[in-house]
């Protein structure tokens, strides 16, 4: 028994060297190999093939880079946000295409906007029952008829499940009944993604003691039982 030790644990070891590494270049690979199909949309004449003799990886993402950038750059001026509004209004009486882009657009403007708070915070709740705890991030504030039917002051949160955050749940919560966390987004997505193995580094703030939570909050992050 003793004899195998040593053996498991180097291939252990090599394991811990080789997943991540194999990942990394799988999803490198994929993403490259994707965003070349971009190259594709160019006629035969103009693909780097042609001119250099070669097939060259991530051409594609020079060419997805540069597409973006000179997107961006034209519809900064007045003239290129007309052509955008043009646009946007043509898609808004195709009733199937309507939907789909006004609430993907939404989205992104939520996540990209440079002053917007999306998934700029990451809060620790409980969830899904008083004095368990998890990791969410704030969203937003709640809107529209909502907020008719909230009493006090409420915050929109996104908790995500673990591996694969981008499931979860929108709740609706007192801004009381959670706690923000020193902790960058990517911090708190790699904690989550690894399950807990892979955690930040400890921060706790000098004087400061989590908040007693009442009983009614804390059930404002409990799903409903039917």
């Amino acid at each position: 028994m003793s004899s195998k030790s040593p053996v498991r644990r180097y291939l252990i070891t090599g394991l811990l060297v080789w997943v991540p590494l194999v990942i990394t270049v799988w999803v490198l690979t994929f993403l490259v190999g994707t965003m070349d199909q971009t190259l594709l949309l160019l006629p035969a004449a103009l693909r780097p093939e042609h001119w250099l003799g070669v097939y060259v990886p991530g051409m594609g993402v020079v060419l997805t880079l540069l597409v973006v950038f000179l997107t961006g750059l034209f519809t900064a001026n007045i003239i290129g946000q007309r052509l955008v509004r043009f646009g946007e209004r043509a898609l808004a009486r195709i009733p199937v295409v309507n939907s789909i882009y006004n609430g993907v657009k939404q989205v992104s403007d939520t996540l990209f906007s440079p002053g917007g708070q999306a998934f700029r915070k990451a809060l620790l709740v409980q969830w899904p029952s008083p004095g368990m705890w998890t990791i969410a991030f704030m969203t937003g504030t709640p809107g529209g008829d909502v907020v008719n039917h909230l009493q006090g002051d409420y915050i929109s949160i996104y908790v995500p499940t673990t591996p694969n955050p981008t499931g979860g749940y929108f709740v609706m919560v007192p801004r009381s009944a959670v706690i923000e966390l020193e902790m960058t987004v990517d911090e708190a997505l790699k904690y989550i993604i690894s399950m807990g193995v892979v955690a930040p580094g400890h921060r706790r703030r000098a004087g400061v003691a989590a908040p007693r939570r009442e009983s009614a909050p804390d059930q404002q992050a409990q799903p409903a039982n039917r």
